[in-house]
């Protein structure tokens, strides 16, 4: 999505946001790899195991998954049907996937609250997914990765709008 239609502090913001996503995917895949290569030759070589590893590999596994939507959302590349827009000319093509990217956001605005009511029920209960870390705290990804994909797709909503106005050029 470019930033160069946004406001110079909203560009900005994206750009730190996009960047710390890009940072925690390379960080937990590095660590996903180390983990399970070093399980296996612990398993293999030592007939023993890391405590917590499979778990653990698990948990990156989900965060993994959800930091790849949200950069999948940053580029257009998510999931997406657009069997009607493909042969819609360009300004009507803006407007209805709008109405798609509008659709997305509140999708994934109302599964992001769901994600916070099962994390604070995951607090009072003060269950542990795996040694001293949290069942919410593992679950952090949920809410906080539906929201950036609504982010995302909130940003593309007014870019898909202005095109259909318009006000920006359609490529």
């Amino acid at each position: 999505m470019p930033t160069r239609n946004l406001p110079p502090a909203l560009a900005r913001l994206v750009k730190i946001i996009t960047w710390t996503e890009n940072a925690l995917l390379i960080l937990m895949l590095g660590l996903m790899v180390t983990l399970a290569a070093a399980q296996i030759l612990f398993r293999n070589f030592f007939d023993a195991s890391i405590f917590g590893a499979d778990q653990m590999l698990r948990l990156l596994v989900l965060w993994v998954a959800f930091l790849g939507a949200v950069a999948a959302s940053r580029e257009g590349k998510h999931i997406h049907v657009d069997a009607i827009a493909r042969w819609l000319p360009g300004r009507l093509k803006s407007g209805v996937v709008a109405v798609t990217d509008l659709f997305t956001v509140l999708v994934c605005l109302v599964l992001a609250w769901q994600a916070l009511r099962f994390i604070q029920s995951a607090i009072a209960s003060g269950e542990m997914a795996f040694g001293q870390v949290p069942v919410w705290g593992a679950a952090l990804i949920l809410p906080l990765g539906f929201t950036l994909i609504a982010l995302r797709y909130s940003l593309r909503f007014m870019h898909h709008v202005n095109q259909g106005l318009g006000r920006e050029e359609i490529k």
